[in-house]
């Protein structure tokens, strides 16, 4: 990699004559020792170089070459630095700002990246060499403007090496094979009986008070089973999401295609809207473009997972040793995640319900509590629900781009997924399984992106979100809808199942 950055600094005065044997004093001691400084001896030859200088009137104009350690755009900040300190002190002028002539960045690249990326001007590739060309000025360089582009072409590239591939999959852990006696698509079977129909919006259903009940036993199960036999604590979490959320807890990255976007008006004045109001009167239909007009751009959106709208609660805190391990669910709402054609039956939707379990403490007590959630749920899914399922540790792509898989314990940062088999699909070794839960521990991502510290160690948080639909579909599936065919443990739980609506 190579960063090639011609920039001019701006003084506040002429440059006497006299002044070049500090000049070159200064561009000598950067190149010797000030760029150097924090490089990795075998690393030196990556560090970077003065390797032109001219001076006129108020403006000092350099070139800056480097590899990977002290990049160019780097090291024309500690330069502006120390020469604004020399010049200072010897004839009173400072370092009034700078301008970027030219800043080329190559990247070596097996194969070609597709680049469109905000202040990259020109991008070329031969030989497998990336070449771009950017146009950034000095408030892009304060904000490492250069060292985001190139984390983000390097993401690319690793995407491109991965392919589709977003996680690694490891099967550590499966039940026996379970007799089916039902193998139709529960989604079709439910609506057949009238026990669910579609809502008005996409990928939204109406629950009808058969599978309600359903929900509710399963909820019962979750309450006592997992949240008060381990001291969970309930909150409330917002249900609509900021961005300054988003960009803490790591969503902004790339949640942009998922979410529903949250608009506010412009005023609430009636006045205001009156030719909308007035239209629909007259028209029975919605104005969208003349709303489109009275609408302010999105402060947000709506809950996309629930987890990053509870860590403002614990923004810029140091919580006390003796509150650790925290342990707190949320339950109060629905989630909204737009699936982008890939909305299937109830098992893949864009309104769903979740009850959502976190937990906050030191690395050893938050994989302690990640263990405790695995046996609750493996004995839900055996004794009570008696689900063929498997369970699966994976390693998200974005944890593993983001240094959080590091160890803690005897587990790492990472996933376990819990994997349903559904008959209808077909063979067990040739159909895709539902996922349909998770258990995450989540390093350090959440306190650090909130800086939420605690009096002593490392901070580490685990969250695991239970997804009422995922969980009906995969138990429905294998289960069917016949309340006498259903577990003995669970169907006790139900009791009976309510009258359904009867329409002519």
């Amino acid at each position: 990699m190579e960063f090639d950055l011609t920039a001019h600094l701006k003084f506040s005065n002429d440059l006497p004559l006299e002044a070049d044997s500090e000049l070159q004093k200064a561009v000598d001691d950067a190149n010797d020792a000030l760029f150097i400084k924090g490089v990795p001896r075998d690393s030196i030859k990556e560090a970077a170089r003065i390797i032109e200088w001219h001076a006129h009137a108020n403006e000092l104009c350099v070139r800056i070459v480097s590899g990977r350690y002290t990049r160019a755009h780097d090291a024309l900040l500690r330069f502006k630095k120390a020469v604004g300190t020399t010049m200072g002190t010897k004839y009173r002028i400072g370092v009034r700002g700078y301008e970027i002539d030219e800043f080329t960045i190559k990247i070596e690249v097996e194969t070609p990246v597709r680049i469109e990326l905000p202040f990259v001007k020109q991008a070329s590739y031969e030989d497998k060499l990336l070449t771009l060309q950017l146009s950034v000025g000095e408030q892009e360089i304060e904000k490492k403007i250069p060292d985001r582009i190139v984390n983000l072409i390097e993401e690319k590239i690793e995407h491109q090496l991965y392919g589709t591939k977003v996680e690694n999959w490891d099967l550590i852990w499966e039940s026996p094979q379970k007799e089916s006696h039902f193998r139709r698509d529960p989604t079709q079977e439910l609506q057949e009986r009238q026990w669910i129909k579609h809502g008005v919006s996409r990928g939204q259903w109406i629950f009808g008070p058969q599978v309600t009940k359903v929900f509710n036993t399963f909820e019962e199960i979750i309450e006592k089973e997992i949240l008060a036999r381990l001291g969970y604590s309930e909150m409330i979490f917002p249900k609509m999401v900021p961005w300054e959320v988003w960009k803490r807890s790591g969503h902004a990255r790339g949640i942009y295609p998922e979410i529903y976007y949250v608009s506010p008006p412009k005023t609430r004045d009636p006045e205001y809207w009156e030719d909308v109001i007035d239209y629909y009167k007259v028209t029975n239909e919605i104005p969208l473009e003349l709303i489109r007009q009275k609408i302010d751009d999105p402060i947000g959106g709506m809950c996309y997972a629930q987890c990053p709208s509870f860590w403002p609660f614990m923004q810029g805190e140091t919580i006390s040793l003796e509150s650790l391990p925290i342990k707190v669910f949320d339950r109060s709402g629905t989630s909204h995640r737009y699936e982008s054609g890939g909305i299937h039956g109830i098992e893949r939707v864009d309104e769903f319900h979740r009850i959502e379990i976190v937990w906050i403490g030191s690395p050893e007590q938050v994989n302690k509590e990640a263990h405790k959630l695995e046996k609750r749920y493996a004995r839900i899914f055996n004794d009570i629900l008696d689900l063929e399922w498997r369970m699966a540790r994976v390693t998200p792509w974005f944890m593993a781009q983001e240094g959080l898989i590091e160890a803690a314990g005897d587990r790492s940062a990472g996933t376990i997924d819990y994997e349903a088999y559904l008959p209808y699909r077909g063979e067990r070794t040739d159909s895709q399984w539902l996922e349909f839960q998770n258990v995450s521990v989540n390093g350090d991502k959440y306190p650090r992106g909130f800086n939420v510290k605690t009096q002593k160690g490392d901070l580490w948080s685990g969250c695991s979100g239970i997804g009422l639909e995922r969980w009906a579909a995969a138990f429905f599936a294998q289960k069917g809808l016949d309340i006498e065919l259903w577990p003995q443990k669970f169907a006790k739980r139900i009791k009976k199942l309510p009258e359904g609506i009867k329409f002519l």
